[in-house]
C-alpha cells in the first residue's frame, strides 16, 4: 500500500483500524502506525491481490491503447447504432467519448429497460440522477441506462444489445 507523506504528516486514520494497522492502547484509544500500514488490514486479501497482479500482466500484456482503442472503437459502434433509434438520446459529451456509453430513453423508464435486458443476457447498469447531479439536471434527466463495452465484447455483442433494446422500446 502506498500513501503520501502529506496524508500520513496530516495525521489521517482508518475510519477502522485494526491490530495491524494501530496499537490498542486504552479501551477507547489506539495509536496508528507511522506509515501506510495504518490503513491495511489484518485480515489480507492474498487471492484478491494475486488475482490483481494477473489481471495487470495480463492488461500490459495485451498492450493498454489496444485495450483503449478496441474498447472505445465498440462504445463508438454502439453510439452509432443507438444514434439511429428515434426514441434514444445519447447522454455522452466531448471530443473524446470513453467506452461508458449513456442514453435516456424518451417515455421508457430506464430501471426496467436495464432489467429487461438482463433478462436476456445483456449486461447494462442504471445511474440515477444522485450518482451526478450536476450532470443529470444540466442534461435535464432523471436516470440513465449505462453500457460499457470492453475489448472482450464482440461487434455482434452490441448489434444484439442495440437490437434487443430497440424491441423493448416498441
Amino acid at each position: 500500500l502506498y500513501i503520501s507523506d502529506w496524508a500520513l504528516d496530516s495525521g489521517l486514520v482508518p475510519l477502522f483500524p485494526d491490530l495491524h494497522g494501530a496499537h490498542w492502547i486504552e479501551e477507547d484509544l489506539f495509536q496508528p502506525l507511522p506509515d501506510a500500514r495504518r490503513f491495511e488490514n489484518w485480515e489480507f486479501p492474498v487471492a484478491l491481490v494475486l488475482g490483481l497482479g494477473r489481471a495487470t500482466e495480463y492488461a500490459l500484456d495485451l498492450g493498454l491503447e489496444a485495450i483503449r482503442e478496441r474498447a472505445w472503437g465498440l462504445a463508438a459502434r454502439a453510439r452509432d447504432q443507438l444514434a439511429e433509434i428515434e426514441s434514444v438520446r445519447i447522454l455522452d459529451r466531448g471530443a473524446e467519448r470513453s467506452a461508458i456509453v449513456t442514453i435516456a430513453t424518451a417515455g421508457h423508464d430506464p430501471a426496467r429497460l436495464t432489467s429487461s435486458l438482463r433478462v436476456q443476457g445483456i449486461n447494462t447498469s442504471l445511474s440515477t440522477r444522485d450518482y451526478a447531479v450536476l450532470d443529470f439536471d444540466d442534461k435535464g434527466v432523471e436516470a440513465a441506462v449505462r453500457v460499457s463495452p470492453h475489448y472482450y465484447n464482440t461487434e455482434e455483442e452490441i448489434d444484439a444489445f442495440v437490437a434487443r433494446l430497440s424491441g423493448l422500446l416498441l
